[in-house]
């Protein structure tokens, strides 16, 4: 009888192989650091013998990445936030499972921080985007063109400032009758709310070139704390000689915390704007000149 059971639960626990697909191979490797921990979410790229991408995707919690491909030759690049690119080259072959093992990723070296001091946002080098669903069904993409802002860079890169004020009345969709609507008193309402403001008040470091830029948005009259999810992309060079810094930044904005309802429209049965809006930054910035005495 014990025999009977233990035999029961050994088959009804025996992990079950996935099948590779008639006509395919499969692929697997687990992705590390130097210190034999997974790396989670390494982005990893499949590409054929002519430079074509044919899977893209990312490692699991465990570091573990799967797939199966057509039989061939393929490039395999992994690439991690802070850790150094990784190039292998592979075979497929029909009906077998190829595997790489745990691939192990070098730190990078970090990229250099821009020089303590005030940094000014660069407007012909930066874009404010945001991203909204339309009437539920397709996005709607659009930026404003006006804004200004100031980076403080101390000594502790942690205690750092954000300051940025956008013109709301820039907003463009590229659809006039549309930012005239966003304008109006139903959406932005930007006669008696003309600006946006986003005030930092912790730069926090998660790693590598990934940071979070914690502040408070006032947005038509109401101010929330949101996080910039931020990756600093170092210091360069521009076409006049001039030090730049750049870095890229994303929020997700929920547009009911800034009392914009719009219940009017929504009433008439209009979901005009989804009720979240993705907001994409690009940002460059240029030392600020002292002015002379």
């Amino acid at each position: 009888m014990i025999f009977a059971l233990l035999r029961r639960f050994t088959r009804f626990s025996a992990p079950e192989t996935t099948p590779i697909p008639f006509g395919a191979g499969a692929l697997d490797c687990t992705v590390a650091d130097t210190a034999q921990s997974p790396l989670h979410r390494a982005e990893v790229s499949v590409r054929d013998a002519a430079g074509q991408e044919v899977v893209h995707g990312q490692t699991d919690p465990h570091g573990r990445f799967a797939t199966t491909l057509a039989p061939g030759e393929y490039s395999l690049a992994l690439s991690a936030d802070g850790f150094r690119p990784v190039l292998h080259t592979v075979t497929c072959a029909e009906g077998a499972a190829t595997s790489l093992g745990t691939v192990a990723m070098e730190t990078a070296p970090a990229p250099a921080m821009p020089a303590p001091g005030a940094w000014r946002i660069d407007p012909d080098h930066t874009a404010v985007r945001f991203i909204a669903r339309h009437i539920g069904l397709a996005e709607v993409h659009g930026r404003f063109n006006r804004f200004e802002g100031t980076l403080w860079i101390a000594e502790d890169v942690e205690r750092s400032r954000l300051d940025v004020v956008i013109d709301t009345a820039s907003i463009d969709t590229g659809v006039a009758q549309r930012d005239e609507h966003l304008r109006s008193a139903e959406f932005l309402d930007v006669a008696h709310y003309p600006y946006m403001q986003f005030t930092s008040e912790r730069f926090v470091h998660r790693g590598g070139s990934r940071w979070t830029v914690q502040g408070v948005l006032n947005l038509h009259g109401v101010s929330r704390n949101i996080a910039l999810d931020t990756r600093y992309l170092g210091i360069g060079t521009g076409i006049m000689g001039e030090t730049r810094t750049a870095c890229s930044a994303s929020t997700e904005l929920h547009r009911e915390d800034f009392t914009l309802d719009w219940r009017s429209m929504l009433r008439r049965g209009i979901a005009m704007i989804g009720a979240t809006i993705r907001v994409e930054l690009d940002i460059q910035a240029v030392p600020q000149q002292t002015p002379a005495v």
